[in-house]
């Protein structure tokens, strides 16, 4: 009986990593819907049309974004190869760094926008940090893109924030974007790293259908990414 009872706690936590990640899969798109819902107070359309990536933190009503120290999981989908439409999300992890406004929030959604290849090849790594090894600026909110700083213009990840219903942009100073390998297995039935994930057309798991369909209507299904060659 007892040895019964340690094999169910061990198969617990991964059946609830399943669909832990899933239900983060469907927040994400959520807030995606929300974000760009509201155009005036939104994503420019027109940045979402040339970003090479895009990274979706949502707040997670059963592990607070916040806990202690700076803390989320999400998930990054980048622009397929030589095709149209977007890659089969990866999981990742952003800690610490500087979040403005939002720390003591009851809830955190992050948007990130990764512009160029440089942004692109360091997403791509195992672990990298924002303002370190990659350039982040806050990112501009409206219809179009034109109020763009110079800072905003050539920056490889222009960032975004929302608590309580204010959003707003915000320069992740300092955070640290890992892949989060366990997620990855709980939603891909084995180990996968973000660079196969985002590069190799791996079939994107059923949970992702609702975000990826929205990605592909919020914005142009004609960009077709970077070339091959340009990823290390």
């Amino acid at each position: 009986m007892r040895m019964i009872l340690v094999a169910a706690l061990a198969i617990t936590p991964l059946v609830a990593s399943e669909n832990d990640s899933a239900k983060r899969l469907d927040q994400a798109a959520s807030v995606l819907t929300e974000v760009m819902g509201t155009p005036d107070k939104g994503i420019p359309e027109d940045l979402l049309d040339k970003a090479h990536c895009i990274v979706i933190v949502p707040s997670l009503k059963t592990a607070a974004f916040v806990v202690g120290a700076k803390y989320g999981k999400g998930f990054v989908s980048c622009r397929n190869r030589g095709a149209a439409g977007w890659s089969a999300p990866a999981a990742l992890r952003i800690e610490g760094g500087s979040f403005g406004f939002q720390i003591g929030g009851s809830e955190t959604d992050v948007v990130m926008l990764v512009m160029n290849d440089g942004g692109m090849n360091k997403l791509l790594e195992s672990k990298f940090t924002l303002g370190g090894e990659g350039s982040v600026a806050a990112g501009p909110v409206g219809r179009t893109a034109a109020a763009q700083t110079d800072a905003q213009l050539h920056a490889e990840i222009l960032s975004w924030s929302r608590t309580q219903g204010l959003f707003a942009g915000v320069a992740l100073e300092g955070a640290t974007l890992r892949e989060d390998m366990d997620d990855n297995v709980a939603l891909y039935g084995r180990k996968l790293t973000n660079r196969e994930i985002l590069t190799k057309g791996i079939r994107p798991p059923k949970a992702a259908g609702r975000l990826l369909t929205l990605l592909n209507h919020y914005s142009s299904t004609e960009h077709t990414g970077p070339a091959t060659a340009s990823l290390k």
